[in-house]
């Protein structure tokens, strides 16, 4: 599974990430990072990535939209790099569930 930061979290992540989420970019790697949320979500639509956000904008455009793409919601605030990555890491098997699950649009982490 790919993940697409949002551009409130570090792409300094994407390392730690990338053996076990391989693909995985963020806003600023993509030029994205002064897009409006709806870009963003096309380019992940477009491009076969989940976000992962702290916004709220993302499950409301999930509502209105559906899937693809899958939205990671996570509800922790803001913190630093290392928690977030910990974070991710620690809920990988939830999320890679999540990914293959067609029936669900959001997966709220916290």
């Amino acid at each position: 599974m790919k993940l697409l930061l949002d551009q409130n979290l570090s792409y300094r992540m994407l390392d730690e990430l990338a053996p076990v989420f391989p693909g995985s970019s963020q806003a600023m790697r993509l030029e994205l990072h002064k897009a409006e949320d709806r870009a963003i979500w096309q380019y992940a639509k477009d491009h076969g990535f989940t976000i992962v956000t702290l916004d709220s904008d993302f499950h409301e455009l999930a509502t209105l939209y559906g899937t693809p793409p899958k939205i990671v919601w996570l509800k922790c605030g803001n913190r630093p790099k290392w928690y977030v990555v910990n974070l991710l890491l620690k809920h990988r098997q939830q999320i890679e569930e999540f990914g293959r699950n067609p029936s669900l649009a959001v997966l709220e982490v916290y």
